[in-house]
């Protein structure tokens, strides 16, 4: 997939593009709806399929004391974005600048000008432009005027409920990972660069961790314990991750602790993606060690037949 970071990177029109806009945080079904609509009419007649999205996401700009908490960081949706069979990504830097063009400018300067679009792919409720002013009749009439089609594509809909970016985070907070993963078409990762953390997992407890640092800005699911894959080095585990304080030590910070199924390697510095699969219980506080480490064997039990029961397991730690 070729990205351009910005449109002075396009030095001419792309090829009769079929293309799609928006923020696309999680790369969830209904983003993917889009990218198939996209690639669908670009494949039709050979041209190029496109997504234009915006980094950082706009309300971190329009909104900084109060943005939202991402799905996914920008690497992740790029490899989501190219997994989907896009061929083009343009990621235009958000700025109050930007947040201030007008619809007709934004269609008329970037869509038209400077990429050439042929088709645009749109969600139901999609606007651009300052103020939103450049609804589905707006797009659809200035297609006509300038000579692209728009096509709108409906909600999808899972289990009585609309995907978005927004049920998607409400569904994270509350630790509902099945439905959070029904709405991604994917289990819900956090990746991160391996810790050292107090040295406790392994000779006190019994149970080594790989820590990784939860981030104010990141969206973090519901403090508790979860079973997970755990991918390493293209190689995918088993495992269960505590997410919270390690409130039986008395700890403060807030950070992941992946107990990896049956590994042993040393790796410090080393990145680590983990997909939350089933939370299984809250995070609690224990008398002592003891208590904690009997706990945690119980845990280990019950992830270990959760992954045995479960579908799709490599499958999914494939697209991860």
């Amino acid at each position: 997939m070729k990205i351009y970071f910005g449109t002075k990177q396009i030095k001419k029109r792309l090829e009769s593009p079929a293309l799609t806009i928006g923020n696309f945080d999680g790369v969830h079904l209904g983003h993917q709806a889009l990218f198939k609509k996209v690639v669908e009419l670009a494949s039709g007649r050979c041209a190029h399929s496109v997504a234009l999205t915006f980094d950082p996401h706009p309300l971190q700009v329009l909104r900084p004391d109060n943005p939202p908490k991402l799905i996914s960081t920008f690497e992740q949706k790029i490899e989501q974005i190219e997994l989907a069979g896009i061929d083009v990504l343009i990621c235009l830097p958000f700025t109050m600048e930007l947040a201030a063009t007008t619809a007709a400018d934004f269609v008329e300067n970037i869509l038209v000008d400077t990429i050439g679009i042929r088709d645009l792919v749109v969600g139901y409720d999609y606007a651009l432009g300052k103020g939103r002013e450049g609804n589905i009749e707006f797009l659809g009439r200035k297609g006509r005027e300038l000579g692209f089609s728009t096509h709108v594509v409906p909600a999808v809909v899972v289990d009585g409920m609309i995907v978005s970016s927004t049920n998607v985070r409400k569904l994270v907070s509350q630790g509902e990972m099945r439905k959070v993963a029904r709405l991604l078409g994917r289990y819900y990762q956090i990746r991160g660069i391996v810790q050292k953390g107090m040295q406790r997992g392994g000779p006190v407890i019994g149970f080594p961790t790989a820590n990784l640092k939860i981030n104010s800005q990141d969206l973090c699911p519901r403090p508790g314990v979860y079973v997970v894959q755990a991918i390493y080095d293209t190689h995918c585990y088993g495992g269960v991750v505590n997410i919270g304080v390690n409130p039986t030590f008395g700890d403060q910070e807030l950070r992941a602790e992946v107990h990896i199924f049956d590994f042993s390697q040393d790796i410090y510095g080393h990145p680590l993606k983990v997909n939350l699969i089933q939370r299984i219980r809250d995070e609690k506080r224990f008398p002592g060690p003891e208590e904690l480490r009997a706990q945690i064997s119980r845990d280990v039990e019950q992830a270990r037949a959760i992954l045995a029961s479960e579908k799709g397991l490599e499958a999914a730690c494939s697209r991860s």
